[in-house]
């Protein structure tokens, strides 16, 4: 974080010191391997499992994350949209991480609005198209760890059409690959800077110029021509629970950071305590509120995270057709929530990480402000948490009808409602949250229905605060069940402490999603009240 990334002036990228070799040790441990089919030369672990294995590497560093990360997705396009012949040339080494990928989208005047891109590819007369634009924003898309980058890089074709129906999407690599696989010369576009970032320094977020040497960037077309879109949104599950999981394992690194030193600094006289004797400072309430609240929203996220990961596998893989399908509209709605309120936590919770420091927290020699800056990219990463939102509502909602979110409605309230005994308060207030959360939904497909469109998009993003509240409620809930159930193999105390953590996210959480509703439902006319020429 204090070294970072150095763009040399030449064109190339110096990693911080000792990134080399880590990149290279964890190559050879498999570990890029391990989620991706077997017939790819995976290790053939479920993306639940993957997951796993992922919000680890993000907890250990974040910018260091960022790099495989990106290939995974470059694996993705290929595997599912690349020819033969592309899958043999670039497959086996963006596998085991040997070569790195990109994923080349933003533009200078475009940002998130994608269709408005103006990079322009021609075919060439060996079949091969040559590339010209500039992009930005490109996450590690020059470096020195490996010998190959394999970018992916949306373009138009002449005579595309306008908008994101004239996108396609091409290969293009930093060395272009021989026949035999050995590496030939160096493709037509260069690095012209890395960003000097709030966070994630470590990590490179290159301006790359393709073309500027000649007659353009060799590329190869990925499937067919005006379907770049279509093809990138295939990816885009998996990259948005990818950036999700960061707002978690962020927020881990914070936490841990934050019980250690509340346990071992002393400051201040408990209530009742002995006069002149400092106590550690988590013996304080607030200290305690603090720490339960980082607590309990981690436990949450991770487990709608891991429920949104099993829901991939399950649409992926299941037999019966029927619950295939279901499990593909479950991960439809809980991808944006995991994407957008995941990162919205991981920035809060970051937060709370330097609060319980105090002074020691402002100041970056303790390292915990690190935590914070890294994760204020997450909620502008894949689609900015806004885009999430009005996706959730906008997209969601209506899926099969209505149904779908219907169903995962009456799942939460069935749950809720099995809570007995010491567990009832927590049913009875994730029943609340649920309620309220499914009676925005309804509205929200009423107003749909009516075209009143401002007014869901309004609403969107405390909606999907809502939803992501009650959902980790949700796992709390079956988290306290199964603990009450003592399963065998389990140490007592940790049932203990689920149970008691699922209580505090109950009466501090879930409590609150209701009082969201009025928001909710305000409808636009509110934020149009003030002329745009007022806002000065």
């Amino acid at each position: 974080d204090t070294v970072g990334s150095v763009h040399n002036g030449d064109g190339t990228v110096s990693t911080p010191p000792g990134y080399r070799e880590a990149y290279k040790k964890f190559v050879e441990a498999g570990w890029p391997a391990a989620g991706f089919p077997e017939d790819i030369g995976g290790g053939g672990l479920p993306w639940a499992v993957a997951a796993v294995v992922q919000e680890m590497i993000i907890t250990a560093d974040m910018g260091f994350s960022l790099c495989p990360m990106l290939t995974y997705g470059t694996v993705d396009m290929l595997h599912l949209h690349g020819t033969d012949e592309q899958k043999s040339a670039y497959l086996p080494k963006l596998v085991t991480g040997e070569w790195s990928g990109t994923m080349v989208l933003t533009e200078p005047h475009a940002g998130s609005d994608v269709g408005a891109l103006s990079t322009k590819a021609v075919r060439a007369d060996d079949g091969t198209w040559r590339l010209k634009g500039t992009k930005i924003f490109i996450t590690w898309g020059e470096h020195d760890m490996v010998e190959n980058i394999i970018h992916v890089v949306l373009a138009r074709t002449p005579n595309a059409p306008a908008g994101t129906k004239g996108i396609s999407c091409f290969i293009v690599p930093k060395f272009l690959v021989n026949a035999d696989g050995s590496l030939g010369e160096r493709n037509d576009y260069a690095c012209l800077s890395i960003e000097h970032k709030v966070g994630i320094h470590s990590s490179p977020t290159c301006m790359l110029s393709f073309g500027d040497a000649g007659k353009g960037a060799v590329g190869y077309l990925i499937g067919e021509e005006n379907q770049g879109m279509r093809y990138m949104f295939t990816m885009m599950n998996e990259a948005r629970l990818s950036v999700g999981t960061e707002g978690l394992a962020v927020s881990e690194r914070s936490y841990q950071a934050a019980a250690a030193y509340a346990r071992q600094r002393k400051q201040g006289r408990t209530v009742g305590g002995d006069r002149g004797e400092q106590a550690p400072i988590i013996d304080h309430p607030d200290v305690r509120r603090m720490l339960m609240m980082m607590r309990a929203n981690i436990e949450a996220m991770r487990g709608v995270l891991y429920r949104n990961a099993l829901a991939l596998d399950l649409a992926r893989y299941l037999e019966d057709e029927e619950a295939r399908m279901q499990e593909e509209s479950l991960a439809a709605i809980l991808t944006p929530i995991s994407k957008a309120w995941a990162t919205d936590l991981g920035v809060e919770l970051t937060s709370l990480g330097i609060q319980i420091h105090g002074g020691s927290g402002y100041i970056e020699e303790t390292g915990v402000a690190q935590f914070w800056r890294d994760s204020r990219i997450a909620p502008i990463y894949e689609g900015t948490n806004g885009i999430q939102a009005q996706d959730l509502a906008m997209r969601r909602i209506p899926l099969e009808g209505g149904n779908a979110i219907r169903r995962l409605f009456e799942t939460v309230l069935a749950d809720a409602a099995s809570l007995d005994g010491d567990l009832k308060p927590i049913g009875e207030r994730l029943t609340a949250a649920a309620e309220a959360s499914a009676q925005v939904a309804m509205t929200f497909g009423a107003w749909l229905a009516e075209a009143r469109y401002n007014d869901v998009l309004a609403g969107a993003t405390p909606f999907l605060k809502m939803m992501g509240d009650t959902l980790g409620g949700w796992i709390h809930a079956r988290a306290a069940r199964a603990a009450v159930a003592e399963p065998a193999g389990y140490d007592p105390a940790f049932l203990a402490d689920r149970i008691a953590t699922a209580a505090f996210y109950a009466e501090h959480v879930l409590s609150t999603v209701p009082g969201l509703t009025a928001t909710s439902l305000a409808g636009a006319e509110g934020l149009f009240a003030i002329d745009e020429a007022r806002f000065s």
